[in-house]
């Protein structure tokens, strides 16, 4: 059997992060998922699926590198956890999936067979030597996006796209029924799902609610503190509705005559895209999405572009004006070669080859 140990950047949650979806697809394996330190050291384990163990690493001091000593300590402090795991389930030489560039400080200290970088973000918040060393020392680097990819490439030969993915069973099973909050809303629904950041810029939303006032904008997720969002709030066409379980997510997006997509004012070039917009697609519905003026358009054939936002709100009102199955089949058929089922195929391919799985 395989053996697997994942330095995750996340929790296991209820809502799965793109290492969660990765892992929970590598079948025939025996697999340590390790997810970041809590607030209290728990040193049991969770078995979550078949074969996958979920473990929390113990908390340490928040120092900086500078600091070498007490940095090395915490490194030591987590590693000893790994290796009592390692042994306490019989794994000897494993395959070292890090989805953060922080897996670097425990190469030297944890055995293992082959090393893959699972690169999803931007990690400039980090130091970059700790990124660099990472891909260098990795057997093969996934990347997200190919501005990832580009980023990477001096560091390794050995790199493959593999962007984020969607849960497709999930999102195009039939809808059970229309959402309690949803039945007496007036008009179309312009939707949204996903986490309502500080810097998410809502202004094109606002553009939206006010150049269609018959259609109804709704909100779905948790909500950060955000100025546009309170404005957004007072209007009378705009509902914020909090967040929903993953599982219940679908049945709202089935209920959405247009979906939205935003830009975050700190990373509005970032190429990365998010698995809302698969889960948008998987829905067949029309999509309009802001873009920077210099970025790639994705999917030009099923997703509507916007430079800026009141264009977006035209936008809007084009969409909701689409008539026709092609564009619905076609955002379906571009969701489905997105599944996360053949995102890790392509990744298992890729690791049989050079002989790590």
């Amino acid at each position: 059997m395989k053996e697997i140990i994942c330095l995750s950047p996340s929790r296991w949650s209820t809502f799965p992060s793109r290492t969660q979806q990765l892992m929970a697809r590598l079948t025939g394996a025996k697999l340590l998922f390790f997810e970041p330190p809590g607030h209290r050291q728990v040193s049991s384990g969770r078995k979550v699926r078949p074969g996958i163990t979920v473990y929390t690493l113990p908390p340490i001091l928040d120092v900086d590198e500078r600091h070498r000593l007490l940095f090395q300590r915490g490194c030591h402090k987590q590693a000893r956890f790994i290796l009592r795991q390692m042994e306490h389930h019989r794994i000897r030489e494993p395959l070292f999936w890090c989805g953060t560039p922080e897996g670097v400080h425990f190469l030297e200290l944890i055995p293992h067979r082959g090393v893959v970088y699972d690169c999803a973000r931007d990690w400039s918040d980090l130091p970059p030597r700790w990124e660099s060393d990472m891909a260098l020392a990795a057997d093969v680097v996934f990347a997200a996006s190919q501005q990832l990819v580009e980023h990477l490439a001096p560091c390794n030969d050995n790199i493959a796209l593999l962007p984020n993915g969607v849960n497709f069973p999930m999102f195009t099973r039939p809808p059970t029924e229309r959402p309690q909050e949803l039945v007496h809303l007036p008009g179309p629904i312009l939707g949204y799902v996903g986490t309502i950041w500080s810097d998410l810029d809502l202004t094109p939303a606002l553009y939206a609610a006010r150049a269609l006032p018959s259609a109804t904008l709704v909100f779905l997720g948790r909500r950060m503190a955000n100025p546009t969002a309170d404005a957004l709030e007072h209007m009378p066409n705009v509902r914020f509705l909090g967040p929903r379980t993953p599982v219940e997510v679908p049945d709202y997006l089935s209920c959405f005559d247009v979906c939205m997509n935003f830009l975050r004012l700190n990373d509005p070039e970032n190429d990365i895209l998010s698995p809302r917009i698969y889960e948008y697609l998987a829905s067949g519905a029309p999509i309009v999405s802001m873009l920077c003026m210099d970025q790639v358009e994705p999917y030009p054939d099923v997703i509507y572009s916007a430079h800026t936002p009141e264009r977006f709100g035209q936008l809007c009102a084009v969409a909701l004006r689409e008539t026709g199955s092609w564009a619905r089949t076609r955002r379906r058929e571009h969701a489905a070669q997105a599944a996360w089922s053949l995102r890790s195929e392509q990744a298992l391919r890729i690791l049989s080859a050079i002989g790590l799985y």
